[in-house]
């Protein structure tokens, strides 16, 4: 009966330990947002999900229309702000299809204001200009995950105290 609890408890370890693994996201990331203006909605994501300082990041761009479609095209700026200041600017691009990733090191620490410009959408012309607030790498992200780390640690040797030396004694019985 011990023999057959031990193995569903590391049977059900080892699977909760699976999605460890994969790249899948269960909840958006910590710096995404959408926002809809003028039929157009736009949804921008950083990969890692806290930038670091001087450090190559991406920011992940995706153009939609009302009805939740990617557009063919689009044109867009990108300027950044930081302090009320514009810190950078990313001139405007014609991209095709409705994704868009740039490669992007940031300078200063704390929260940036992104202005996601989109130029003459549906053929009509204008601006359409969509605000964001980013913010890259704070001491919250290193304390967070050294405290999952730490837990996840103690959660292993708590079971491996526990079951290891019933596991043990059974061995050494049968």
């Amino acid at each position: 009966m011990t023999n057959l609890r031990s193995i569903c408890i590391l049977f059900v370890v080892s699977i909760s330990l699976v999605p460890l693994f994969s790249d899948a996201y269960a909840h958006s990331m910590f710096n995404s947002a959408e926002e809809s203006l003028g039929g157009y909605r736009v949804q921008v994501a950083t990969l890692p999900e806290f930038p670091q300082i001087g450090q190559k990041s991406q920011i992940l761009f995706r153009v939609g229309d009302s009805d939740l479609m990617e557009v063919d095209h689009f044109t867009m700026g990108v300027r950044f702000f930081y302090n009320g200041q514009q810190v950078d600017a990313i001139e405007p691009q014609l991209h095709q299809g409705g994704h868009y990733e740039l490669d992007y090191v940031w300078k200063n620490s704390g929260n940036h204001v992104v202005r996601i410009d989109l130029y003459d959408m549906g053929g009509k012309p204008g601006i359409l200009t969509y605000t964001f607030n980013m913010g890259t790498q704070s001491p919250f992200g290193y304390i967070f995950i050294i405290a999952i780390t730490i837990g996840a640690g103690a959660l292993g040797i708590v079971v491996t105290y526990i079951y290891l030396p019933k596991l043990l004694r059974f061995k050494i019985k049968s």
